[in-house]
């Protein structure tokens, strides 16, 4: 054989025993196809560390799931169609009535088909609590300043999906069409109607017509079922990922750095924890669903557009829009043979302004700082008080809304006057946030000084000693390092120094505009009166080598 000719490969060896059964051997085919060995290793022991308001998210996850399941149940029976019907079920008081196929349809599905009801329960409740899951989530990360970088990605998505799951929840009781809904859906109109100039053109291209039309529920199920489901799984899928490729955020304690992670790995501890509580929140909506019945669609009656129920109300997330419109005077304006209703657009372009100032907040903090570092601590709340105090005013003034938009039903409920509960909600709308806020901050700052009082002092033991001289002091035991750790090891960024007005040379130079705002708000988050410096180490060993401790 000539040197320049080679000779045929033999047959590749492996060192690999033979598979031990077929399962092993589809995954054996399965990894050398998709390198799922090598996937799962550097995956499936990744560690996340544990905390109960981790399980949040968690609950966001779980009732999705739950959501897409019952929902694909659903499509088997509902009817989205606005044709006409007379109504011959089982349902006795709506027999012989007009109706619509998709009322008629949600009718049949919960009196006529097997479980039908539950499941429309389970569906409805898991919407609500997945809504309200995600706010609170969100809240968590705001509160700890876990969006921070490099996590501000993450928060957009986060809020993204907020954004899409309040609308597919409105979508989604809009379609039985019912009385209830059908007054969602004419409110809807009202809002899209006060845009000025292209107000009427879009209500045409939304209802294909004047109102209701005939092509509302068909499209609302379509973009219900479909396209946001469709978007949400995306983002979905995308915020996993960024937090497994940027890992968990996790509170401050001994051996926890931003380096490390201190927890369980994912497979198996944290998998069968997830497993269990998965089946565990499906479990807790189940019962509610079965116990306690939302919107009961047959004592409304179906949609008429001469009709309004007594108790119109949307799911609690959508409260505050209601709370926007209710408080809001009837102002109109007439330009050039046009009116602008101001009663109602006003509030439609606060409606977005409301969730912004929310989801705008990580940017300013980052801006105001200047800090460009990974964090992966997560901060306790009251070592942020501004940012604790702007949190907990913005859910305040949630909240007002939220009774703006139930006036009628406290009004009725509580015997008062409705002028009297909306005039109490608009002076509350300008005036809570800045009341919470203030106290939320004062608060921080108290328990900031009481940590304080804890590092250098020790804790209460409820002894009481009395000295030589006759006083009765209290004896404080010292804190074990690791607390110790815990209460000292966050940081306390300083305001931001303007340069001179003159330079080394007598030259004046003036700071800019941006320059100077940066530095106002830099003194209001960090400035005097906006942290407790914590205790220096000179401090304390002077406290604990006894001089005035006790």
């Amino acid at each position: 054989m000539r040197a320049d000719q080679q000779s045929s490969p033999g047959p590749v060896t492996s060192t690999r025993s033979a598979p031990a059964n077929k399962a092993e051997a589809l995954a054996d085919w399965a990894d050398g196809r998709l390198g799922i060995y090598a996937l799962s290793k550097s995956n499936l022991r990744k560690i996340f560390p544990d905390h109960w308001s981790f399980m949040l998210g968690e609950i966001c996850l779980y009732t999705f799931v739950i959501i897409i399941i019952t929902g694909v149940w659903l499509t088997f029976f509902f009817q989205p169609s606005m044709a006409e019907v007379t109504y011959e079920g089982s349902y006795v008081p709506l027999r012989g009535i007009l109706m619509s196929q998709a009322y008629a349809s949600t009718v049949d599905i919960s009196f006529d088909i097997r479980g039908g009801l539950l499941i429309r329960q389970i569906h409805h409740w898991a919407a609500i609590v997945f809504v309200a899951a995600m706010l609170v989530h969100m809240m968590r990360v705001f509160f700890t300043g876990a969006f921070r970088k490099p996590r501000e990605i993450n928060w957009i998505f986060g809020a993204l999906l907020l954004f899409l799951g309040m609308f597919d929840g409105f979508m989604g009781y809009s379609l039985p069409d019912d009385l209830l809904s059908g007054t969602g859906i004419r409110f809807m109109e009202g809002a899209v109607l006060a845009v000025p100039l292209v107000g009427t053109y879009l209500q045409f291209f939304i209802f294909g017509g004047q109102f209701p039309g005939f092509v509302i529920v068909p499209r609302l199920f379509t973009v219900h079922i479909l396209l946001i489901p469709g978007i949400m799984l995306g983002l979905l899928v995308a915020h996993l990922i960024l937090v497994f490729y940027h890992k968990h955020t996790q509170f401050s304690g001994p051996g926890r750095k931003e380096e490390n992670v201190v927890g369980m790995p994912l497979m198996p501890v944290y998998m069968a924890k997830a497993g269990g509580f998965f089946f565990l929140v499906f479990g807790i909506i189940s019962a509610m669903a079965a116990i306690a019945t939302v919107n009961p669609i047959w004592a409304y009656g179906p949609y008429r557009p001469d009709q309004v129920s007594t108790d119109a109300q949307p799911d609690w997330y959508m409260g505050f829009s209601e709370g926007l419109i209710r408080i809001m005077p009837g102002w109109e304006i007439g330009l050039w043979g046009h009116t602008l209703n101001l009663g109602v657009f006003v509030p439609l372009m606060v409606f977005p302004l409301v969730l912004v100032a929310i989801w705008a907040y990580p940017f300013l903090e980052a801006w105001v700082t200047g800090d460009r570092r990974e964090h992966h601590i997560a901060d306790r709340p009251r070592n942020a008080p501004v940012r604790t105090g702007f949190g907990a005013a913005w859910i305040s003034l949630y909240v007002i809304l939220l009774i703006g938009g139930g006036n009628d039903l406290i009004a009725t409920h509580l015997h008062l006057s409705i002028n009297a509960i909306t005039n109490a909600v608009r002076i509350g709308f300008f005036v809570v946030p800045v009341v919470v806020f203030v106290i939320t901050k004062r608060w921080c700052l108290g328990l900031q000084r009481r940590d304080k009082e804890k590092v250098l002092h020790g804790r209460e033991t409820g002894v009481i000693k009395r000295l030589q001289h006759g006083e009765f002091v209290e004896v404080h035991a010292p804190l074990p390092q690791g607390r110790l750790y815990t209460l000292t090891s966050h940081e306390q960024p300083q305001p931001v120094v303007l340069p001179a007005e003159v330079d080394e040379n007598g030259v004046a130079r003036r700071a800019g505009l941006l320059a100077r705002t940066r530095a106002k708000f830099s003194r209001g988050f960090f400035g005097q009166g906006s942290q407790i410096a914590k205790p220096t180490v000179e401090e304390h060993e002077e406290i604990t080598s006894g001089h005035g401790h006790h």
